[in-house]
């Protein structure tokens, strides 16, 4: 169950991602609205320049940190929630047992035709 409150935890960060988004192209409306008046406010424009700025700092970080996160899950990296390389390994060791049991089978029947000879 733990890898559900993991999962619950991505999801409203990108919820919160993407109002961060909405918010960022708002300042971005007000920016050009102001620059499309006659005489713009200098102070405005900064202020909400600014607000822009970190507002894409801010995506752009977690946008960084979501990739990431997709990248260790899908290269099998181990990271919280996951049993990906719990199952990769015994699927693995399954796979060698397999194989010896191929061999030891192959031997018992070499030896034999040896005894039979």
């Amino acid at each position: 169950m733990a890898g559900f409150g993991v999962a619950n935890e991505r999801l409203r960060a990108l919820e919160e991602l993407e109002r961060e988004i909405g918010a960022s192209l708002q300042n971005a409306g007000l920016v050009i609205l102001e620059l499309s008046k006659e005489k713009p406010q200098e102070r405005h424009l900064d202020r909400q320049a600014a607000q822009f700025g970190a507002a894409v700092a801010k995506v752009e970080a977690e946008l960084s940190a979501q990739i990431r996160y997709l990248t260790q899950v899908a290269t099998g990296q181990p990271h919280e929630g996951s049993s990906y390389a719990a199952r990769k390994s015994c699927q693995l060791a399954l796979n060698r047992l397999d194989y010896a049991r191929r061999r030891l089978g192959e031997l018992a029947r070499a030896c034999e035709l040896m005894l039979d000879q």
